[in-house]
């Protein structure tokens, strides 16, 4: 059994934060209409005066005890490129974690980025609504209008309305997003990842001494960064470079969805194999993953992270939704899902995970 005492920041920052597998940004808390939640449970009770000790009071709750499952949580990923003029914020990395009952075992399983959805018209950025990739509800939701400056918040929450109204999942409980910028230097706080590389993933971005590879006319060019079958030890900048991968696979971005949560699993692992239960070795970590960690509504992440204490790796069960494009003429519009994984979406919202899997066993990662 673990050590109860694993400081609740560490558990913050790696499941509800890094579960997404690309650093450090925004942790939220709301459900799929935007709305705030009630403020929690378990607050501290009246002080009892001095002149009347009660000897059989006990302590209150810790924040988010109160909390028991089930939950759904949406982990996202962004590719910010603040070096480019007016790029627009898109979600590259979607990962939903259902968590069951009792908050002991969950299922974490992606969206395609270039999901072709319908996305509701949202007030607060001017956005009309209409049917787009997944990738484009985060960038038309932080849009601020009359400015140039966005606001990611906003984006995450139009990308959970999606979200929620494509998957079924009525309330998404609590969310990261995260962009590029914290994994290397986090991973490396941890001393690196252990991954079982299934395939030759060949890097479009990074020569084999991680320097970035030269862009020239639109592509990249120069020696590669490989990593080859086997189990390896990643650095920091291995293991993002290799979870960015998806041109060269067979199977394109359904291929780098599942060694996206490859990484979040070996991260997750990784934490709390390491023993983070002071201060002292908590603080590097909590540096590496960033200054900016910012909550919103009525739950903190703190709470989220005592609530899922008990949840290990081990427990937690990847998914592979597959799909296949979708198109007008010779032209991309998008991808779809297949029967089978429109099927898990509607159990999961059903709160019938398991029994669904026990039926299409195929759909469950091994290894």
């Amino acid at each position: 059994m673990r050590n109860s005492k694993i400081t609740w920041a560490v558990v913050a920052g790696v499941v509800v934060a890094v579960l997404a597998g690309i650093g450090v940004a925004i942790a939220v808390r709301r459900g799929s209409t935007g709305a705030d939640a009630p403020a929690p449970a378990g607050r501290a009770s009246t002080p009892v005066p001095e002149s009347t000790p009660s000897p059989s009071a006990s302590p209150s709750p810790p924040p988010g005890a109160d909390l028991t499952g089930p939950l759904d949580l949406l982990l996202v990923g962004v590719d910010t490129r603040v070096t480019i003029p007016d790029w627009q914020t898109h979600a590259d990395a979607i990962m939903l974690l259902h968590v069951e009952p009792g908050l002991k075992s969950g299922y974490l399983y992606s969206l395609p980025r270039d999901l072709r959805v319908r996305i509701p018209a949202f007030k607060k950025s001017g956005f009309a609504g209409g049917r787009h990739k997944l990738t484009e509800a985060m960038a038309y939701g932080s849009r601020v209008p009359g400015r140039t400056t966005r606001n990611i918040a906003n984006g995450y929450e139009l990308l959970a309305r999606t979200i929620s109204g494509y998957t079924g999942v009525k309330t998404i409980h609590a969310g990261a997003i995260l962009n590029f910028g914290g994994l290397d230097k986090l991973v490396d706080q941890l001393g690196g990842v252990d991954l079982t590389i299934d395939r030759r993933v060949e890097s479009k971005h990074r020569r084999p001494d991680g320097t970035a590879r030269t862009l020239v006319g639109g592509d990249y060019v120069g020696p590669q960064a490989v990593y080859l079958p086997g189990k390896r030890h990643l650095t920091g900048w291995q293991a993002i470079d290799y979870a960015r991968q998806r041109y060269g696979l067979p199977n394109g971005d359904y291929d780098r969805q599942r060694h996206q949560r490859q990484l979040v699993k070996a991260i997750l692992g990784r934490a709390l194999d390491r023993g983070l239960t002071d201060a002292s070795r908590l603080e590097p970590v909590l540096t590496a993953l960033g200054r900016t960690l910012i909550t919103v509504g009525g739950r903190r992440p703190v709470e989220y992270a005592y609530a899922l204490r008990g949840l290990s790796p081990a427990n937690i069960t990847m998914i592979q939704l597959d799909g296949s494009g979708v198109g007008s003429g010779s032209g991309y519009l998008g991808e779809q899902l297949n029967s089978e994984a429109r099927g898990f979406l509607r159990a999961a919202a059903q709160g019938r995970i398991a029994a669904y899997l026990k039926a299409h066993p195929k759909l469950v990662n091994r290894g």
